[in-house]
């Protein structure tokens, strides 16, 4: 009895040093998988069907064992996925065949899954016949990072055939490629919100390949932070060619040069843009060529060493300049030296002292 009372001991101390590869808060509301494990223990992940929130990562190993059991015309699980609780999924770090990636959102087609996060993965091989219509989740928001795709620019529009056009937020960052197959793609009927931004290389060309014309109608966000931006009026021409109308437009973090290049024509600025982000762009004065009205320009942590002159400015109602190196004029003047005051003080008793001589002759 000792022996076997040691033993249920050390399987209690072994539990305790290699917790569950996943977990699930006191809520039942998140559930966050890692499978990091030479021998990962996949079972571990059916807690997690009763979280609103799951994110699963893999490890960085490959899941191509798993598609011997996706078969996407299988109905066998739709009550199950039906049941889900889950709104937002975040899948990561795995090399993930083509096929396996469409059966599974086909399975989630019967989920009411809403959001859907990709991050660090490797898709192969080719994919799969298309549906002749959309049996995916219908989304509203769908954010890639750092996933590359072997089958070039043409996967966007492979994903897309398999949503249903409900999508208000695409989100794209450090894309393998990102320069989509336009012939090929969908009008974005809904999307509100597109964000490209934290892609380096992308640079102006590369937006006027990713900018599709007439694909984002209804188009309001566009995010391109960390860009390769060098001009607003470059970004100005490409939206005109593309047909793009934002709200809202974010150029931060980008080394954008203040004037254009030499020669280069003037552009007319979307009639519906009311709000410009230059924050953190390095510039050491207000760029040419900027809209002729908006609502709020931010100019925020560069380097402007004196306050934009009105004249070098667009009619702009909220005008953010804060973190640039020059004084704010509602500082206070510095002090006097207490050389200056003491040399102040002296010349002030010599006066009065040869003033008070005076006197008395």
């Amino acid at each position: 009895q000792g022996y076997r009372g040691s033993e249920a001991l050390m399987a209690m101390h072994t539990s305790e040093a290699t917790p569950e590869p996943c977990e699930l808060d006191d809520r039942d509301y998140r559930c966050a998988c890692n499978f990091t494990d030479p021998e990962p223990d996949w079972s571990s992940g059916i807690q997690c069907m009763f979280a609103v929130e799951v994110e699963i990562r893999a490890g960085g190993r490959s899941l191509e064992k798993f598609l011997k059991s996706a078969d996407p015309d299988s109905l066998e699980y739709a009550d199950m996925v039906k049941a889900l609780r889950v709104r937002r999924l975040t899948l990561g770090a795995a090399r993930v065949p083509a096929r396996l990636v469409f059966a599974l959102l086909h399975a989630l087609g019967y989920s009411r899954l809403k959001e859907l996060t990709l991050e660090d993965l490797e898709v192969t091989g080719t994919y799969p016949p298309p549906p002749l219509e959309a049996t995916g989740p219908a989304l509203s928001a769908l954010r890639l990072r750092n996933v590359s795709w072997a089958t070039g620019g043409a996967w966007l529009a492979q994903l897309q055939q398999w949503l249903k056009p409900n999508l208000k937020v695409l989100s794209i960052a450090q894309a393998h490629p990102l320069a989509f197959s336009c012939e090929q793609l969908r009008t974005f009927p809904n999307l509100t919100t597109l964000d490209l931004s934290d892609n380096p290389g992308l640079g102006e060309r590369g937006l006027a390949s990713a900018l599709c014309p007439h694909k984002f109608p209804a188009l309001q966000d566009l995010g391109l932070r960390n860009t390769g931006m060098e001009t607003p009026t470059g970004v100005c021409a490409v939206l005109a060619a593309a047909a793009v109308q934002p709200h809202r437009l974010d150029l931060s973090q980008n080394a954008l040069r203040s004037t254009t290049n030499p020669g280069a024509s003037g552009c007319i600025w979307p009639s519906a843009l009311s709000s410009l982000n230059l924050s953190f762009a390095g510039l050491q004065q207000v760029p040419k060529g900027l809209p002729a009205k908006l609502s709020v320009l931010d100019l925020s942590r560069n380097r402007l060493n004196r306050a934009p002159r009105p004249e070098e400015l667009p009619q702009v109602e909220n005008l953010i300049i804060d973190g640039n190196p020059f004084p704010d004029p509602g500082d206070p003047q510095p002090q006097e030296s207490s050389s200056s005051v003491t040399r102040a003080c002296v010349h002030s008793l010599l006066a009065i002292g040869i003033s008070g001589t005076l006197a008395l002759l």
